[in-house]
């Protein structure tokens, strides 16, 4: 069969997803999705579904019960969905996390985009990002490990972690290899003068949380700044760095890119991230 016969009849019937969580009500994953299955006239839902730790376990195992093709999976459950899962891919080891479920072959495959989606907006919206430099990461929770993964996949020579609680970092150190390096958080300044990338990877300068606090000016003229926070879209980081004239990427697209796979394992079409995406998206946000 084709992929254009096997598109064709899987828009046939009707195609389920969703989104697990415990709480679920901040998701926007639903705005993503449903543009999407209304862009592609899929006969399908993503819906949110609220499933407490204890119902994992028999939700997971009742997927196709269910009618659900797949699922993102979110806080709390996204180390817990590993042992549910007949198979794990190899980026989702290392992270040490999944957050998307699909089938395969009848088997139930436990998988990470998070990375994906970083490293996939990093190099649409930061052309002249250069790999071979150093990078420098703050925090050391979910989203580092991914960016880690993502970045030294890509070939960078030295990453400069640090955190505000030194012990995570040189957690991740340890479990990353030797091209992470612990910097302490009070002397993250003094590490900037050769990194070529600055990733904000803490919820430090989102709405509601504290501030960032950092001086950038000791980055190089041609660095990138990019901050994971997406509310606000433009932080003060990124505001810092485009008064130096620094290049900045900001957080919402890597959440609208490691949507891209998913959807496409779960409705058999590959989207796109557009900028009237963006824009429901922000809109919501407002």
């Amino acid at each position: 069969m084709t992929t254009k016969t096997l598109v064709n009849a899987r828009q046939t019937a009707k195609i389920n997803a969703g989104v697990i969580g415990w709480p679920i009500k901040h998701s926007r994953s639903p705005l993503i999705h449903g543009h999407w299955l209304r862009e592609h006239q899929i006969d399908g839902s993503y819906e949110k579904i609220a499933v407490e730790p204890t119902d994992l376990e028999s939700f997971i195992n009742n997927l196709k019960t269910n009618n659900l093709s797949g699922l993102n999976v979110t806080v709390p459950h996204k180390e817990m969905v590993f042992k549910f899962a007949d198979l794990v891919t190899e980026d989702a080891k290392s992270i040490g996390a999944a957050n998307t479920l699909w089938f395969e072959n009848d088997k139930l495959i436990a998988g990470n985009t998070d990375g994906y989606g970083f490293i996939t907006h990093l190099k649409l919206s930061a052309s002249t990002w250069e790999t071979n430099k150093p990078v420098m990461v703050l925090g050391a929770g979910g989203a580092a490990r991914a960016i880690l993964y993502a970045l030294l996949n890509e070939g960078v020579p030295e990453i400069n972690l640090t955190n505000r609680t030194r012990e995570r970092a040189e957690n991740l150190a340890k479990e990353f290899g030797p091209k992470i390096k612990v910097v302490e958080w009070e002397d993250k300044e003094n590490h900037l003068q050769n990194c070529g990338l600055l990733v904000n990877s803490t919820s430090l300068g989102m709405t509601g949380s504290a501030p960032l606090e950092i001086n950038i000016s000791p980055l190089p003229k041609n660095a990138i700044c990019y901050d994971i926070v997406y509310a606000p879209l433009e932080t003060q980081l990124l505001k810092d760095a485009k008064n130096l004239s620094l290049g900045t990427v900001d957080g919402l697209g890597m959440l609208l890119h490691q949507a891209v796979p998913g959807f496409e394992k779960w409705f058999g079409i590959r989207p796109e991230v557009t900028e009237e995406l963006r824009q429901i998206i922000l809109n919501d946000l407002a």
